[in-house]
């Protein structure tokens, strides 16, 4: 990125960047699999847990057709937007520390924001009621709105052009897993920013191509708009 070139996107994934998750999504999907007879203890959970941690940012109901027979992928998904929606019920639900407010920095300084996940879109909704968020992003993005889901760049190439982008080095994306960063690096985008506060670790986001490593999503306005052509 030089001068000439502008942040004018930025795409922001859900939870464990913007939206503090803890265990809630992998609870989820343990009682997802568990109404399909797959219990902690044994092999077959074992497998299964490590493929969801392996896809973690990956679209949900992929993960579970990588598991799954279509019909019971399909019910493992139901399964698991039920129990999540629950597991939001009893726990609530909060966004990481500084994101709220760097959303309204970066839309303040004039860069569009699109939130990504890798939930179904009902899930993403329920997310969003929740926090209050409606009015937080530009847009907003989920599986069901592209071929396919995380780590490929479908989710971001959309965004760019539902959002109308120039170029894609005018985009910024931020995630935490290894899959966020392989979409962002395979949708050409100039900043793939992860983040400590989700599913993985500084070395594991660098091997997946990430541009910066940030403590937190409260660091991205400073990134973005410290740069030449944003300042």
């Amino acid at each position: 990125m030089n001068e000439a070139d502008p942040i004018t996107v930025a795409c922001l994934d859900l939870a464990g960047t913007t939206v503090a998750d803890g265990d809630t999504v992998e609870s989820a999907f343990a009682e997802a699999i568990a109404t399909l007879g797959i219990v902690s203890g044994t092999a077959s959970y074992g497998r299964a847990l490590a493929r969801f941690r392996d896809a973690r940012g990956g679209s949900k109901i992929g993960i579970f057709r990588s598991l799954f027979d279509e019909p019971r992928a399909q019910a493992a998904h139901l399964a698991f937007e039920r129990s999540y929606h629950d597991l939001i019920d009893r726990r609530g639900l909060t966004p990481v520390p500084g994101a709220d407010d760097a959303l309204t920095r970066l839309r303040g300084a004039g860069v569009r924001v699109c939130l990504l996940t890798g939930f179904g879109r009902g899930t993403q909704a329920r997310v969003l009621d929740t926090l209050g968020w409606w009015d937080r992003a530009d847009l907003t993005l989920c599986p069901e709105d592209v071929p396919r889901g995380r780590p490929w760049p479908d989710l971001v190439l959309t965004a760019a052009l539902r959002l109308g982008v120039d170029d894609v080095r005018h985009i910024a994306v931020c995630g935490d897993t290894a899959g966020d960063m392989l979409c962002g690096r395979r949708s050409g985008a100039s900043i793939v920013a992860g983040v400590l506060t989700g599913a993985d670790d500084h070395d594991r986001l660098l091997a997946a191509g990430a541009t910066h490593v940030l403590p937190t999503v409260a660091a991205l306005p400073d990134l973005i708009l410290r740069t030449p052509a944003n300042a």
